[in-house]
């Protein structure tokens, strides 16, 4: 149900960088680590290939690495001139408060948003709408004999457990709540190459008021043609680009010469 004016916003790419330790890291679930490089280095680049924004998910996420991040956080505040959202081990508003004053510009909930969901309610009470992302992973659960139309599962700790609640019932609480955005994960396309859910991406945005970003599936610059023209406000990224397949002024190029809106 969104108006005209929001849909006719620019489209964004956001590329998404997974820290470990403070070194970007690439891997698959989370496993076989390799190192990637620095993370302020690498910002930079993509910020000079014309990303839109930044993603920064703090896959080790434990209390111990939390001043590490910080620090992190503050160093890329200094360098980097375009948005840039955190997420990984925020499990109160203290630490969203301490991650949005170090100089990231929204933060990311994911399990800590269905576990306490009014942590949603209080960061954009205090912080404003535009700051709060909750991270949705779904997964599209395969048929069998019981069940021959597959569930869309919604998963918390990073893909690894399934928690009882309906998909777009969760996405409808995450909108009242005052969420400003919902970083759409389908686990199901995931590493896939073959592109992001768009009609899972098209149902949501077409019936929340605020913005839908798709993630998961990436690998040519049409993939992401197809998702802006269902209705997608952003779409996000990571192994098309680390792995230099793809820059992001090269997809940029090709969307504006195929009608898309987006900032050159």
């Amino acid at each position: 149900m969104k108006t005209l004016l929001v849909n006719d916003l620019t489209k964004r790419i956001i590329v998404c960088l997974d820290v470990d330790k403070g070194r970007v890291v690439k891997g698959t679930n989370f496993k076989q680590l390799r190192d990637m490089g620095d993370p302020v280095e690498l910002a930079l680049d993509y910020e000079k290939q014309g990303a839109d924004e930044l993603v920064f998910l703090d896959i080790s996420a434990t209390n111990e690495n939390k001043g590490t991040a910080l620090k992190l956080v503050t160093k890329i505040a200094t360098h980097l001139s375009i948005p840039f959202t955190v997420g990984g081990g925020l499990r109160v508003i203290e630490d969203v408060k301490a991650f949005l004053d170090a100089g990231a510009d929204k933060v990311a909930l994911n399990t800590t948003a269905i576990l306490k969901p009014e942590i949603i309610n209080q960061t954009a009470h205090d912080y404003g709408c535009q700051c709060v992302v909750v991270a949705i992973d779904v997964n599209r659960e395969v048929p069998d004999e019981k069940n021959d139309n597959p569930e869309l599962g919604v998963y918390i700790n990073g893909g690894r457990k399934r928690v009882d609640l309906d998909f777009f019932d969760w996405t409808k609480e995450v909108a009242e709540r005052g969420a400003g955005e919902i970083l759409l994960t389908a686990m199901h396309k995931d590493g896939t190459g073959s592109g992001f859910d768009m009609e899972l991406t098209s149902q949501v945005s077409q019936q929340l008021p605020i913005q839908v970003i798709a993630s998961g599936g990436a690998k040519t610059e049409k993939h992401f043609k197809q998702a802006f023209e269902k209705d997608a406000d952003a779409c996000l990224a990571a192994g098309m680009f680390h792995s230099g397949e793809y820059r992001v002024d090269q997809v940029k190029e090709y969307l504006n010469k195929n009608g898309i809106n987006i900032r050159m």
